[in-house]
């Protein structure tokens, strides 16, 4: 027995499914004014549209709004559908559907995002979606940088900055009882506990050198000169110099 779920007032459990020669069909009568019969096809879609608002649902917004959202995605797919082109319905809807679900997040997103970046962003958005009404797939960024007149940058910098936001928190792979989250993934090992401390402890170690010895590690390790150039800048012999560096050194492993 299947349990009720009402989203919208619309009980999940009893939503229909189209067959696919079904919706060929319709879409064909659609598509010549019958409303009866674009009505059957949102109503035999509604299905799809909850698989794919799913995939939305840890985003913090009412599933009763994202629905909603699908169902305009739905409708703008049965619209544009390109009978001619023999692909399934649900091939071509199912992205039609997701970017109007992520054009609403973007549009409720508080993070903010200046108007020439997200002029350029909804420019993008609506050249993608027109490739992918006439290709019926996916296009690249090559071809929407070429449709805009745009540099190919341009385009993935605009679409990354309105990129819905991810926590670090979300898990992206679970194995029993240990889950792998988004952190685990991107954390930087050279920015540890450890080497801050390291670091804090140098530049203390540093302080406590002479204004001599700070210069000869200035111009041994910063700009790489050679120990003789060194020689001849301060004024002392290259042997001096060496014997000064290794002291130096000492001092600070014996600081650390």
């Amino acid at each position: 027995m299947q349990l009720k779920v009402e989203i919208c007032g619309v009980n999940t459990s009893e939503l229909s499914v189209l067959k696919n020669d079904r919706t060929m069909e319709r879409l064909g009568k659609s598509q010549q004014g019958s409303r009866n019969a674009r009505n059957e096809l949102i109503q035999g879609n509604l299905r799809l549209v909850l698989s794919v608002v799913q995939r939305f649902a840890n985003r913090g917004e009412p599933m009763d709004d994202l629905f909603q959202v699908g169902c305009i995605g739905l409708i703008k797919a049965i619209d544009h559908f390109d009978l001619e082109q023999g692909v399934r319905f649900s091939t071509y809807a199912v992205p039609m559907i997701i970017g109007e679900i992520r054009r609403y997040l973007r549009d409720n997103s508080a993070i903010r995002v200046s108007r020439s970046m997200r002029d350029n962003a909804y420019r993008a958005l609506t050249a993608k979606e027109k490739l992918t009404r006439e290709k019926l797939r996916e296009p690249t960024i090559d071809e929407i940088a070429r449709e805009l007149g745009m540099k190919k940058e341009d385009v993935v910098f605009a679409l990354d900055a309105i990129s819905d936001p991810i926590s670090l928190y979300e898990p992206v792979f679970q194995d029993g009882g240990e889950t792998v989250c988004v952190m685990d993934q991107v954390r930087d090992s050279r920015s540890t506990d450890e080497s801050w401390l390291d670091n804090i402890l140098m530049k203390q170690a540093v302080t406590e050198l002479s204004d001599r010895e700070k210069r000869i590690l200035a111009l041994r390790f910063y700009d790489g000169r050679t120990q003789m150039d060194v020689a001849k800048e301060i004024g002392i012999s290259q042997a001096q110099v060496s014997r000064l560096e290794k002291g130096v050194i000492e001092k600070i492993k014996k600081n650390l």
